[in-house]
């Protein structure tokens, strides 16, 4: 009888002391979280989901780098302060300058009012002032002056490409504003933001650059005013040339007596 006993005690216990691992909260809560899934076109869900797998990604250049991505997820879905809370996250200076970048180029898109533009490039611009690298800081500000061109905020744009101290990386970044505001058709703003530049082989590069976007627009005369514009003789003759080959002049069936 003891041993009968005896070995109910021994088939039972560990029965008794596996059902107690299962029921205690710490464990259903692990067990819970491993076997949640969510549907694919639950943003909320998944992108939780994401952010808290990259929060265990244990490379910090390759945590940052997905992080870089979820912000540009979030600012793409119009979820900035979510975007805003996860460029803290981001230790590398250059990351966290490309993070702000995917920001601002969400940000025209979504097609805002003014208001709202300068609310959303103001806080990108005190996101970028806690970057303590003096380059990625200058990137991050080059982004930012291209992002308000991307917006349609061309003053905004300057005044932003104005406080870069490197004159290299300013003189790019209103070389880059420039380019969009070609590509956007407005050479009246592309051609002031070229001449804020102020180093004459920049500026040169800047209007051979914007002379062929007008003229891949078909915006020969304003691609040739461009052409025009610079002072190098031989890129001057290669846009030129660029804007005639562009636009397929008829030979003359004329035949000269």
């Amino acid at each position: 009888m003891k041993s009968t006993a005896y070995h109910k005690i021994l088939i039972w216990l560990p029965c008794f002391f596996v059902f107690s691992i299962l029921i205690h909260p710490a464990y259903a809560q692990e067990t819970q979280n491993e076997v949640v899934k969510c549907e694919a076109s639950d943003y909320a869900c998944v992108i939780k989901t994401l952010t808290e797998t990259a929060q265990k990604i244990d490379n910090t250049a390759w945590r940052d780098q997905v992080y870089r991505e979820i912000v540009k997820t979030m600012a793409a879905k119009g979820d900035f302060e979510s975007a805003y809370a996860l460029l803290d996250s981001i230790e590398t200076p250059d990351t966290r300058a490309l993070s702000i970048r995917g920001i601002g180029m969400a940000v025209a898109d979504h097609k805002y009012e003014p208001a709202i533009y300068n609310q959303i490039f103001t806080t990108l611009r005190a996101h970028a002032e806690k970057i303590e690298h003096p380059p990625s800081y200058a990137i991050a500000l080059t982004y930012i002056a291209m992002s308000q061109a991307f917006a349609g905020d061309n003053e905004g744009s300057w005044a932003t490409a104005k406080t870069i101290e490197n004159q290299a990386l300013r003189n790019k970044a209103y070389g880059e504003t420039a380019e969009i505001q070609a590509e956007y058709g407005d050479y009246k703003n592309a051609r002031q933001s070229i001449e804020y530049i102020d180093t004459v082989s920049f500026r040169n590069k800047a209007y051979h650059t914007i002379s062929k976007i007008l003229s891949d627009a078909q915006k020969y005369d304003d691609a040739y005013d461009a052409a025009m514009s610079i002072d190098n003789p031989y890129k001057r003759a290669l846009a030129i040339q660029y804007m005639l080959d562009g636009q397929n002049i008829e030979p003359n069936m004329e035949v000269a007596p």
